[in-house]
């Protein structure tokens, strides 16, 4: 009998981050290595992401972020970006039946308005039918960067400015944050980023202020749940001081 990693693995709860964002980078290159079309990379991606949002949701994580499609990537060829709204569209409608059986609610961020009108209305559907799901919120960041989310930020302040429903004295850092595609959310405690890229490539800029980062080597098609497991018990061993001096503690930096 196979096991099941998130049954033998020793996790404290009481230290688990309760929001993850992944940075799911590397399906082009899992395909290239293969000589296969980088949309097949993209394909084994999405049972990547079926795997870990699984995992997620046993192991009790509250809120799980995937950087699914960014603003820049509308930039691709055609061709891709095409393939990637038919898999996105494919993956809302397969995964309705999961998302209902593990207490999911999914929830996107960024301009949902650009997706194709076809994957608008499934998304949509799948939003209503798990609107009332509470075990675990998936955030899928679709046409989403963090410069552009910060700059329609401001837009609406300003905005509200002009119109006198808000005074400049009122700006501050809660208000700012009221005002991005997370507002009412925690920032990220734990941010992964697959395929070994040290860089945050638009994402969550102003959210992961003080988030912990992981960078994986691991393309993200060969992301494992026991890699995921490996990651968060490396983070429950992490000090998290944001910016500040633990009681009792020399002052080492």
């Amino acid at each position: 009998m196979k096991s099941n990693p998130t049954q033998d693995v020793k996790l404290n709860p009481e230290t688990l981050p309760f929001h993850v964002a992944i940075i799911m980078d590397g399906n082009g290159r899992w395909a290239k290595k293969r000589l296969m079309n980088r949309v097949k990379g993209h394909e084994k991606g999405t049972q990547t992401v079926r795997c870990i949002v699984t995992a997620c949701a046993e192991l009790g994580i509250g809120m799980l972020t995937l950087y699914a499609f960014s603003t820049e990537n509308w930039a691709r060829p055609k061709h891709e970006v095409k393939a990637l709204m038919m898999l996105l569209k494919k993956f809302i409608v397969s995964e309705r039946d999961e998302f209902s059986k593990n207490n999911i609610h999914l929830n996107i961020i960024g301009q949902k308005h650009r997706l194709p009108e076809d994957v608008q209305k499934e998304i949509d559907t799948t939003l209503t039918l798990t609107k009332n799901n509470d075990k675990m919120i998936l955030n899928l960041a679709l046409s989403y960067g963090s410069r552009e989310e910060i700059t329609t930020a401001v837009k609406n302040i300003a905005r509200k400015i002009e119109l006198k429903e808000l005074k400049f004295r009122e700006i501050n850092q809660d208000l700012i944050s009221d005002h991005l595609y997370t507002r009412k959310m925690p920032d990220p405690d734990l941010i992964i980023r697959t395929s070994g890229e040290y860089r945050l490539s638009n994402f969550l800029m102003w959210q992961a202020a003080y988030s912990e980062i992981y960078i994986s080597d691991t393309l993200w098609p060969d992301f494992s749940e026991k890699e995921f497991i490996g990651i968060l018990k490396n983070f429950q061993e992490r000090d998290r001081r944001f910016g500040k001096v633990p009681c009792n503690k020399s002052n080492d930096g």
